[in-house]
């Protein structure tokens, strides 16, 4: 077995562990106490240095080393000579690289250790720079003329423009000292152009709104007349504003022109706005027809309300009702680039829900109401303007207006048209026809039904102060008030109507009973008894004489009752006799045809009149019915209310209008007399 182990010789590889407790001896602070070299030269460097002493020849000297067996060898320098401190031939080894560079000892001698110099205190301040250099006067300067400028246009924002001028005036002075300055140091090419168009362009701007227009005009003179300025000679359109302020329409036009020569073609908007100005100053000059061709031009390439409304405006001055018309429909298809949609939630996703609430109502959706309530200002002006005139009739003009609109995005102007065109029947004195125009428009589910209602209430109250015995005014009036509860005031209009026509007795049994309801049962009481002395056989004052004396406890309504009774007791009679006569045999009735027409006449009335008695009185409540019920359905004036009778109203305002709380007491309505 042994003779296949082979033991590895010792000098086949190195030692792992070899070395390992070999180390420099410098770094061996245990024997550094009793190395009697090194304590020799901690002593002579502490606080100063030993003095210089000759270049020693033999520099490799060696000190006794501490090894890890605690014997000492020694160790020469790695560079040749004795080590720092060394002692060789009884000679010490000056210390070397103690001091830096400038060290001297008479800076250490009797001071304490202070390597960061902080006995010497804060460092002096840095030189401050003159102020009177011809640099920091001409910056200084610079910035005053700024401030000067924006305080100008602030006060100008804040609507004093007297400061706002003399700011401006202040700020030409300074810059104009601040040219000359800058001059007399720098080269002309150096001097701030953009300060100096500033300033005049302010100053001009100042001068126009101060009304001072020659100032203005010579400023601006200054500004485009100067070649270093880019793009001044926009600025012409300015001192065409300002010339046709002036009525100097020939001079307005022409500068127009000149700033438009001025703006390259890809500024579209800025050309559409001075267009728009030489197009407006056609009109004041009354030159429609080269109006015309600029507001051609401005629809065409890019449309816009103002443009086209004007360009309305203008066809209406020449009387061209064909361009008339198509002007209009140009005024109607120009959009109006708002999204309505988006402030609708389409989902109840919360988040959403809170954008949508969140953009409801901020700047921008004010801006988009402002222009679509301009829009429609300009549509609703326009269609006033020319439906007289585009037809042979204002009527037809109307509605060739409205049917425009109803096939536009404006369609709920339609209403607001057909408004206009009731008052315009009403300036015409053609009060039918804005009745039933204004009648058709109640019953519309739209935002005009208010007022809709609103001008006919004011109507009736009007065809009632001018003509108090018109008694459908005075029947829809009474109508209203008993809708609205207010019998103290429905009492005196059927009051009235009772005088009108005595012998109609619906309007004592209508006072009757808005008494009865008000709770004066007392006078209710009166009134039925007064109107049955007037009409002793009305069923209907009877039974509520009957239901009246009953409930207030009184002997009479005993009286009543048997008169009540015969009263229906007559009555089946007559209308069997009716019906007796109308089953007759055709003998009879041969006999009957050669006798006077007056019988067939009252024979014909007897009948008709019994079977309107015969519903009345299948209408009327029961004896055990409660006081105040009423039917809902449609009341005539053939049906009998058991609370009173109701009148035959007109079929306004007075239904639907009460629950809106839009009616105003004998107040006529905005929309009725327009601007």
């Amino acid at each position: 077995m042994m003779q296949n182990v082979h033991l590895a010789p010792e000098t086949d590889e190195d030692d792992l562990y070899s070395g390992y407790n070999d180390y420099n001896p410098i770094y061996d602070i245990e024997e550094l106490e009793n190395d009697a070299a090194f304590q020799q030269a901690v002593r002579t460097s502490h606080g100063r240095r030993p003095p210089i002493t000759a270049k020693i020849s033999s520099t490799a000297v060696t000190r006794p080393i501490a090894t890890g067996y605690g014997s000492k060898t020694s160790l020469a320098s790695s560079i040749g000579r004795p080590m720092t401190g060394a002692i060789q031939d009884g000679v010490t080894r000056p210390m070397t690289a103690v001091r830096a560079a400038g060290f001297t000892k008479a800076a250490l001698r009797g001071s304490a250790f202070d390597p960061l110099s902080q006995s010497r205190g804060p460092a002096s301040p840095l030189e401050a720079k003159k102020k009177d250099s011809p640099e920091e006067k001409i910056k200084q300067l610079e910035k005053e003329v700024n401030e000067l400028v924006e305080e100008s246009c602030i006060a100008n924002s804040c609507g004093d423009l007297k400061l706002a001028l003399e700011k401006a005036k202040d700020a030409g002075r300074k810059e104009r000292v601040l040219v000359r300055q800058r001059e007399q140091v720098t080269t002309p090419e150096n001097i701030n152009l953009d300060l100096t168009y500033s300033v005049l362009f302010n100053l001009a701007s100042q001068y126009s709104v101060n009304e001072m227009y020659a100032e203005a005009l010579n400023t601006y003179q200054v500004i485009v007349k100067n070649k270093m300025f880019s793009n001044a000679g926009i600025l012409k359109m300015n001192m065409g504003n300002i010339y046709l302020k002036q009525r100097n329409y020939s001079k307005a036009i022409k500068f127009y022109r000149m700033a438009l020569d001025q703006v390259p073609s890809v500024n579209k908007q800025m050309r559409i706005k001075i267009m728009q100005n030489i197009g407006v100053t056609f009109i004041q000059a009354g030159q429609y027809s080269d109006a015309i061709n600029s507001y051609e031009h401005i629809m065409s390439m890019a449309p816009n309300l103002k443009a086209g409304y004007n360009l309305t405006i203008c066809y209406f001055a020449i009387g061209d009702r064909e361009k008339m018309k198509k002007a209009f429909q140009k005024l109607i298809t120009v959009p109006l680039e708002i999204d309505e949609d988006k402030y609708i939630s389409p989902s109840d996703d919360p988040h959403t829900n809170l954008v949508t609430e969140a953009i409801k109502n901020d700047h921008l959706r004010q801006m988009e109401r402002e222009r679509k309530a301009m829009a429609e200002k300009y549509i609703m002006t326009s269609a006033k303007l020319i439906a007289p005139v585009i037809e042979t009739s204002f009527a037809a003009g109307y509605d060739w207006c409205v049917e425009v609109v109803k096939a536009s995005q404006y369609v709920e102007l339609a209403n607001d048209l057909e408004i206009n065109k009731a008052v315009t029947y009403l300036r015409q004195k053609d009060y039918n026809q804005a009745v039933e125009i204004l009648k058709v428009l109640e019953k519309k589910d739209s935002r005009v039904k208010s007022a809709a209602a609103t001008n006919l209430s004011a109507l009736y109250y009007m065809s009632y102060r001018y003509f108090p015995c018109n008694i459908e005014v005075i029947e829809w009036l009474g109508a209203y008030y008993i809708d609205t509860q207010f019998w103290e005031k429905a009492i005196q209009y059927f009051e009235r109507a009772s005088l009108i026509q005595p012998t109609q007795v619906k309007w004592q049994l209508m006072v009757a009973s808005c008494f009865r309801r008000s709770g004066n049962y007392q006078k209710a009481l009166d009134t039925y008894k007064d109107t049955h002395r007037k009409f002793p056989e009305n069923v209907e004052c009877l039974r509520f004489l009957v239901r009246l004396c009953t409930d207030l406890g009184l002997k009479d309504a005993q009286e009543y009752a048997r008169k009540l009774k015969r009263l229906e007791k007559m009555k089946e009679i007559r209308e069997q006799r009716i019906k007796s006569g109308r089953d007759g045999s055709g003998g009879s009735r041969g006999k009957r045809e050669g006798s006077a027409s007056g019988d067939s006449g009252q024979n014909y009335s007897a009948s008709s009149k019994g079977e309107r008695l015969s519903a009345r009185l299948r209408a009327l409540p029961g004896t055990n019915e409660p006081y105040e019920s009423s039917s809902n359905k449609e009341i005539d004036a053939s049906y009998v209310d058991p609370l009173g009778p109701q009148i035959e109203r007109p079929k306004t305002a007075a239904k639907k209008r009460i629950d809106e709380d839009d009616f105003a007491d004998e107040e006529l309505g905005d929309d009725l007399l327009p601007e």
